[in-house]
């Protein structure tokens, strides 16, 4: 039996090597991620942001920005990808490499630990400290928000955040492996730094939102059901028939989920320095306090272990039906 299971596994090996990559690399990004100062996305965007001061000018035609969008995403990711993916092919130890690319790729997914510190800072009656705290995560003024929009911003992002967090890591890594992570992690930095709801980013971030929504379509859709089963019929309902279609498409989805699950009400108005734009409002209920920010890291927390659990059950039932068959 023992050298049966030993063959099965070593034909297998690249799956049961790769899950525990992931595996490893999503528990250790959520309980001890790196500093942001320290993380290479956040380098990422300050680049992405810089450069954008140079080459975006709204003053110009539409098409203009477009194409001065598309050359500079193109300019920001083919680089660095091709560097990452390189190293990573000539390495000896291959896995080691992966492991650090999905790390690095994952630092977003501590958020539960911003949004219950949010909560302690608001009954604290403290929003000058819960806006700055929540400033490094969001792609907006929070200078302005009240108690109310410090709850619906915590928890929009808390909900969003695995999209391209956790459950875009496990399935292009086990689709496309390291390189087609890296693409789909990039594409949604830049995204969310060149936000297209931002009047400054209208036409000039177009091109990178179009393809970091076309690729996170699944992702989002998959994360949402693991949000909508625990909150019912009525959840399940705004998944397949959302009310509003607003941008970024994605996460007004994920949030009407969450909104319906915990009959609140999530989007509204944004700022961006002292500019205000109207965005549409997903209402189902009443305006979310403290009390619903820990609803939404329950959700979220419970929705994670589901996918965590995946990682390995899925393998195991693998394993079991190789050595029923042998």
């Amino acid at each position: 039996m023992v050298p049966e299971f030993t063959k099965i596994f070593s034909q297998d090996s690249q799956l049961y090597t790769g899950a525990l990559v992931l595996l490893v690399s999503i528990l250790l990004a959520r309980i001890a991620p790196l500093p942001r100062s320290l993380q290479p996305l956040e380098w990422l965007s300050q680049v992405a942001k810089n450069l954008s001061l140079k080459v975006n000018h709204n003053g110009r035609a539409n098409s203009q920005q477009l194409i001065a969008g598309t050359l500079a995403m193109l300019l920001l990711i083919v680089p660095f990808w091709a560097v990452i993916s390189f190293f990573i092919e000539l390495a000896e130890f291959p896995w080691f490499f992966e492991a650090v690319t999905i790390y690095l790729c994952l630092q977003d997914d501590h958020f539960r630990y911003i949004a219950n510190e949010v909560v302690i800072l608001i009954k604290r009656d403290n929003k000058v400290r819960a806006r700055s705290l929540l400033e490094p995560w969001l792609n907006r003024s929070t200078q302005s928000l009240s108690n109310v929009g410090l709850c619906k911003a915590t928890i929009e992002r808390l909900s969003t955040t695995s999209i391209y967090g956790t459950v875009s890591a496990i399935l292009f890594y086990a689709i496309g492996g390291v390189p087609l992570l890296i693409v789909a992690r990039m594409l949604k930095q830049l995204e969310f730094c060149w936000p297209i709801y931002n009047p400054q980013y209208r036409y000039f971030g177009m091109p990178v939102y179009a393809l970091s929504t076309l690729l996170h379509f699944i992702p989002a859709k998959l994360w949402t059901l693991s949000l909508a089963i625990q909150g019912g019929p009525q959840s399940l309902a705004a998944l397949f028939n959302p009310k509003v279609n607003g941008v970024p498409m994605n996460e007004y989805q994920t949030s009407e989920v969450v909104a319906c699950a915990l009959n609140i009400e999530l989007g509204g108005p944004v700022k961006f320095n002292s500019v205000k734009v109207d965005m549409p409002k997903v209402s189902y209920g009443r305006h979310p306090n403290e009390d619903d920010v820990k609803s939404a890291v329950k959700l979220n927390s419970i929705a994670f272990s589901l996918w965590a659990l995946a990682i390995i059950v899925l393998p195991g039932i693998w394993a079991a039906l190789r050595i029923l068959q042998g």
